[in-house]
């Protein structure tokens, strides 16, 4: 079995964010803006023992990847941007491929969605587009990933790469292209890829031709939960208190976490240990509130046993996320429960 947690590299400068925002922007800039907006909301959020880290020195690389493994986590998933042969945020896995370090299994996620302003309420403010111009961007992309597909760290399922898509129906004539990609892998590699598509409309992803789905339990617990009177009570909280859009209840949410759809053998269900993007969006924020490692204890262990009776290869089960810390979605040591979310990976994975 193996987990893998999802992994976000803006952890440092790079000059596009420097001239978006502000110069020296990283992720760290929202989380150390965050403040209480109601009584009982916990931020700001402040790391522990790794400190509000920068990304391109290795010896931080290194300590992340040592703690993943000393808790049970196998591997991380590493967001990618490619725009049209334009890369973001690439200088950590990067220079990971080149030095063989840190030690640790991993794969990619296309990150395929444009980059807006939305972290500042101008979602229709788009800095960079994503686009999908034609088969002469798809083979230099996949031209691109080869290299890391060929690492020996690389995660495969039956041999073959896996990959994930994080919007995979935005892909233009999605089956066709993604049976180009194949014809690609095997000329660039020699074998076909596990291609794997995030997201909860099942039936449509796996009837495009990805191999697998991995959930997201997240929009589809709040898309059960919010019944129109329950919407409504929100909205009031919202108007009348000057609250958060959406304030729920880890303890609450947790059945709604907790997927039927993770039974399905190409289903790999995703773990939400918490969420709080207040940092990025304010008032405008889903903000699931008094999260901890012991409510976290359940919603994983329920995975665990949703894919541990399955063949090996298809025991997968994904984290999200390790260091999504601008959205309170993380297992990182921080000032409040310490290395409290990893200890829960250590003693279910060890149960």
């Amino acid at each position: 079995m193996k987990i893998i947690a999802f992994f976000l590299p803006q952890f440092h400068p790079i000059p596009e964010n420097n001239k978006w925002w502000n110069p020296g922007f990283t992720e760290w800039t929202n989380v150390a803006c965050a403040r209480p907006l109601f009584r009982g909301h916990q931020q700001p959020r402040i790391p522990g023992e790794l400190g509000f880290y920068d990304l391109r020195l290795e010896v931080t690389r290194v300590q992340q990847a040592s703690l993943a493994k000393q808790h049970g986590v196998n591997g991380f998933c590493y967001y990618h941007y490619w725009f049209d042969g334009k890369l973001l945020l690439e200088r950590p896995i990067e220079e990971m491929l080149k030095s063989g370090q840190p030690d640790i299994d991993f794969c990619l996620c296309w990150a395929n969605e444009s980059w807006t302003a939305n972290w500042v309420g101008r979602p229709d403010d788009i800095l960079m587009p994503q686009t999908y111009p034609g088969m002469n961007d798809h083979r230099a992309h996949l031209e691109y990933l080869s290299k890391f597909f060929q690492d020996n760290r690389y995660i495969k399922v039956n041999g073959r790469p896996i990959f994930l898509i994080h919007r995979p129906l935005d892909l233009p004539n999605t089956k066709e292209t993604l049976q180009s990609w194949q014809k690609l892998a095997k000329e660039y590699i020699n074998s076909d890829l596990f291609l794997v598509g995030v997201g909860n409309d099942i039936e449509k992803i796996l009837a495009s031709g990805y191999d697998g789905v991995v959930t997201y339990s997240l929009m589809a617990a709040i898309n059960d939960y919010m019944t129109p009177l329950r919407k409504l009570w929100h909205l009031c909280m919202h108007t009348i208190l000057k609250r958060p859009r959406w304030v729920i209840s880890y303890r609450v949410l947790q059945d709604y976490l907790i997927r039927k759809e993770w039974n399905n053998l190409n289903v790999f269900p995703d773990v939400l240990p918490n969420w709080d993007n207040s940092p990025r969006l304010g008032r405008k924020a889903l903000v699931i509130n008094d999260s901890s490692p012991d409510l976290f204890f359940e919603v994983l262990q329920s995975a665990i046993k949703s894919v541990k009776n399955r063949p090996k290869e298809n025991q997968l089960i994904f984290l999200k996320s390790w260091n999504e810390w601008a959205e309170g979605n993380y297992v990182e040591p921080d000032l409040l429960f310490g290395r409290g979310y990893l200890a829960t990976l250590a003693s279910v994975v060890k149960k």
